[in-house]
């Protein structure tokens, strides 16, 4: 079974947030302008990463110490499902390291879980060590291949209890993304997600998920779509994976205490990720 370990302290519906909301005169406090004080703890320790000078951040492995540790996918080789509209085996690694530096940061200050935040995993799809985490991203699949190796892997990563965002696609990208998880979980079915289902509450209580994308956001003017794959097709059962349609929201994460966003869709983009992890964790 996947392990879901070091997880909250105590109950998440406990601790449930709601909106920061400022008393009095001050303004409004939102998760943007805190990023950079809930990260001032952030360090870095022993060199491991795939990538020099940043220390643990972006590993191929690491101890294992019951720690909620950030897993970020790639894939180097396969097949395309579909034509791709656009070309590049990195894809997976947009928005990297920031992204996950201030999610997990966020993740540790607003909430009770044990967040790693001194490093972060990249991991492929037959790596034995995705087993040992509950929640894995992958970035831009609408550009992933994969080999039947890794398809058979992660439908058992999916069907023992892992859970996958997968985040950062748009257009007809939609079309290589479906028939690679075609390959996965052939009777899948992506399900669109409304506001009532209970991963946009997990942790947040995100009413406006269909915010649209700021101007100076790479995917400006669309309207993000999340759907959901359930087990066994049942909207009321276990969501498996969430796919983020028509957005990025590591572009937030990678941006927090910059200003560089609207306030409001930098805030959804934390407040879901939060959930998301949250999510994983308890179900």
């Amino acid at each position: 079974m996947v392990q879901a370990v070091g997880l909250v302290r105590r109950s998440c519906r406990s601790v449930r947030s709601r909106r920061w909301k400022a008393v009095g005169p001050a303004a409004v406090v939102t998760l943007g302008l805190v990023v950079a004080t809930a990260l001032a703890g952030v360090t870095v320790v022993s060199a491991q990463s795939l990538f020099r000078g940043l220390g643990n951040w972006g590993s191929i492995t690491l101890p294992y110490d019951a720690e909620v540790t950030f897993v970020r996918l790639r894939w180097t080789e396969g097949t395309f499902g579909a034509r791709t509209y656009g070309r590049g085996y990195n894809m997976w690694l947009h928005e990297f390291p920031r992204a996950e530096q201030y999610l997990m940061g966020l993740l540790r200050d607003f909430t009770t879980v044990d967040a790693k935040v001194d490093g972060s995993l990249i991991l492929t799809l037959d790596d034995p060590g995705l087993f040992e985490h509950p929640i894995a991203l992958m970035q831009e699949p609408g550009f992933w291949t994969m080999t039947d190796e890794e398809a058979a892997r992660l439908r058992e990563y999916l069907l023992k209890g892992g859970f996958v965002i997968f985040n950062d696609f748009e257009g007809r990208q939609w079309e290589n993304f479906e028939a690679q998880m075609r390959r996965v979980l052939p009777d899948g079915r992506w399900l669109r997600l409304d506001p009532t289902h209970p991963i946009f509450d997990a942790f947040f209580l995100v009413e406006e998920i269909d915010l649209p994308n700021p101007y100076n956001h790479h995917l400006a003017g669309l309207t993000p779509e999340f759907f959901g794959l359930f087990e066994d097709n049942d909207p009321s059962g276990r969501l498996m994976s969430i796919a983020n349609y028509n957005t990025n929201l590591a572009e937030y994460w990678q941006s927090g205490g910059t200003g560089f966003f609207p306030i409001e869709p930098m805030n959804n983009g934390f407040e879901l990720g939060i959930n998301y992890w949250m999510y994983g964790l308890t179900h």
